[in-house]
């Protein structure tokens, strides 16, 4: 995936300080974070990365969506095994990771989906996801027509992986100083999109930008990025809002 020492992207970055503003809950055999705005029938799935589902920037991220309107639900995709953290042994990442395939989620996105339906008359579905998230994002956006907008953040890219039959339309953020996915790779997978894929895409890549910087870096203290942090942000909702 990246080099032999640090085998995934994703250092911590700045672990916010933040206290959420939902609730969490039980949705079938998963737990799962869940903010509301008063009323709306629009529902946002968040995929968090490999540090799990209780990293308070995920949270954030999922506060900010229902600030913006949405049901925002980020449930725990790793079905109760451990999160990655920091302190961890990286020459054993490649045997965690072989456990938590973000292709191989969809029982766990089938109890959400039902869910945000049954007990929070959503209507109007999508998903985001940051890193591990962002390529789980890639895969549920080919396999559920109920999603009917994506956006997946710097999620890594294969060579050889073709995601060309997305069902719906699709945005996809990424970092120009990415040091974990070569700017060739998301040439490649522009080109297979532009060949193949019959829904809406977009694909950016943000100037000067690293690895994890929409929900990894707080502007206040990284303040030579933040107009390009505020600006994922904002380009999220933008495609989020257009599409759903």
């Amino acid at each position: 995936m990246a080099n032999e020492s640090r085998p995934c992207p994703c250092g911590i970055g700045d672990r916010f300080d933040y206290e959420g503003h939902g609730q969490e809950v039980q949705v079938e055999h998963i737990k799962a974070y869940v903010c509301k705005p008063a009323s709306t029938d629009k529902a946002v799935i968040v995929i968090h990365d490999i540090f799990g589902w209780q990293l308070p920037n995920t949270r954030y991220m999922a506060d900010m969506l229902a600030a913006n309107g949405y049901i925002a639900i980020c449930p725990d995709f790793f079905a109760g095994r451990d999160a990655w953290k920091p302190s961890d042994d990286w020459s054993k990442f490649d045997d965690w990771l072989k456990t938590r395939d973000a292709r191989k989620i969809n029982k766990e996105a089938d109890a959400v989906l039902k869910y945000l339906k049954e007990q929070c008359g959503a209507k109007k579905l999508g998903v985001v996801g940051f890193c591990w998230g962002g390529v789980a994002v890639r895969h549920l956006m080919m396999t559920y027509p109920e999603l009917k907008a994506g956006v997946s953040l710097y999620g890594l890219i294969k060579d050889s992986d073709d995601i060309s039959n997305l069902l719906n339309p699709t945005f996809f953020i990424f970092a120009e100083k990415d040091e974990f996915i070569p700017l060739h790779q998301v040439t490649l997978l522009e080109q297979k999109l532009k060949k193949n894929c019959k829904v809406d895409y977009e694909v950016k890549i943000y100037p000067g930008q690293t690895h994890g910087f929409v929900h990894r870096r707080r502007e206040d203290i990284n303040p030579q990025d933040k107009p390009y942090i505020e600006e994922g942000r904002k380009d999220m909702l933008n495609w989020l809002n257009k599409y759903i």
